[in-house]
């Protein structure tokens, strides 16, 4: 698809924070990237391949692909980053590109904070840069090969 942000990273066209969490033949898993400026640690995009502009236009079998990545990568969080829990978010509106953000809230996290954007505004929010986004997918990495068989 013309002038799509997913598709052009898929296709390779633009650099990206990370680097694939998980892969197969109808998603993609990597960290969120924020252009270079400081990131909230953990926060995963979990992409359909295809282009799809809404979830109700996936095939069956890639919304099953897609729930079980949903899940793995919920569970990912939890074991490394040990997210006391896990929000999953899609708007589709600023991108029509099946997509869902998977972010992790973490223990102490005022209740004030609590909400899929929300722990964005918390001041003691893990954020970090390229080097640290690399270390938690590194580790999320390791978790989905451990626990899913899974090929990154």
């Amino acid at each position: 698809m013309e002038n799509c942000f997913i598709c052009d990273k898929h296709a390779g066209c633009i650099e990206v924070s990370g680097d694939c969490i998980y892969e197969d033949q109808y998603i993609y898993m990597s960290h969120i990237d924020k252009k270079g400026q400081p990131t909230y640690l953990g926060h995963i995009m979990l992409d359909l391949k295809r282009h799809v502009p809404q979830i109700g236009d996936m095939s069956e079998e890639e919304a099953a692909a897609f729930g079980i990545a949903m899940k793995r990568a919920a569970k990912a969080l939890q074991g490394t980053l040990q997210a006391e829990h896990v929000y999953t978010l899609v708007s589709g509106n600023a991108v029509p590109h099946v997509h869902m953000h998977i972010i992790p809230r973490y223990a102490g996290t005022p209740e004030k904070y609590w909400g899929p954007m929300d722990v964005y505004a918390w001041p003691d929010a893990p954020f970090g840069g390229e080097l640290e986004i690399r270390e938690v997918t590194a580790k999320l990495q390791c978790f989905m090969k451990e626990n899913f068989r899974a090929n990154v």
